[in-house]
């Protein structure tokens, strides 16, 4: 009698593990990049500092891309290190700062994912994964890495509000929309969101 084996809901697989690093490289090559536009931007909210969370969603979406392609338990975590890493060794003005910003917001949106049991993973999972990611990274950029001590309370809790939106719109709507796109090329025939196009909105 032959036996089936079917597809591991939390082990990965080879293709998980090349998927995932491409992403995270790249995002790592984004987060180098972003990070010159970044400093050429900053008059933009010169008028009140704390709007620049923003666009702290540029430093977010790798763990929820990641999560909605690779859709096993780590992915979010392994994609935003990686990128730290790679954004690190490129060099980033923030040192060796940016790895602990990579541990901390891939927590957020492992967490986000971890609460839906990575059985979902539709628009609703995607925002919840930026939001998390969003609040964790402006915890510690705001409290454990004090990268703004100037702030006022008020300051600090407008800063938390933009970069949630900031991370439900850039992390999680796009990196969802993108996942979508990707999926109807066929460019994840071999992953578990190969059928992620066809899947309702809030699956």
């Amino acid at each position: 009698m032959k036996t089936i084996t079917k597809p591991s809901r939390t082990g990965w697989s080879v293709a998980d593990i090349v998927i995932a690093s491409v992403i995270a490289v790249v995002s790592g090559v984004i987060f180098w990049a972003w990070n010159f536009s970044y400093v050429g931007i900053q008059f933009l909210w010169a008028g009140f500092p704390p709007a620049s969370g923003l666009v702290l969603g540029m430093w977010l979406f790798p763990a929820v891309l990641g999560a909605l392609i690779i859709r096993k338990p780590g992915a979010a975590l392994y994609c935003e290190i990686v990128a730290a890493v790679v954004e690190m060794m490129m060099g980033s003005h923030w040192g060796m700062t940016v790895l602990l910003s990579g541990l901390v917001q891939g927590l957020g949106a492992e967490a986000a994912f971890a609460a839906f049991r990575y059985r979902r993973f539709g628009l609703p999972a995607a925002l919840l994964g930026g939001f998390g990611a969003a609040l964790f990274a402006a915890v510690n950029a705001l409290f454990i890495v004090n990268w703004y001590p100037a702030y006022t309370l008020p300051m600090k809790f407008a800063y938390m509000g933009f970069a949630v939106v900031s991370g439900l719109v850039i992390a999680g709507f796009l990196s969802w929309a993108v996942t979508r796109a990707l999926a109807r090329t066929g460019a994840l025939s071999s992953l578990a969101s190969r059928k992620a196009a066809q899947e309702p909105v809030r699956g």
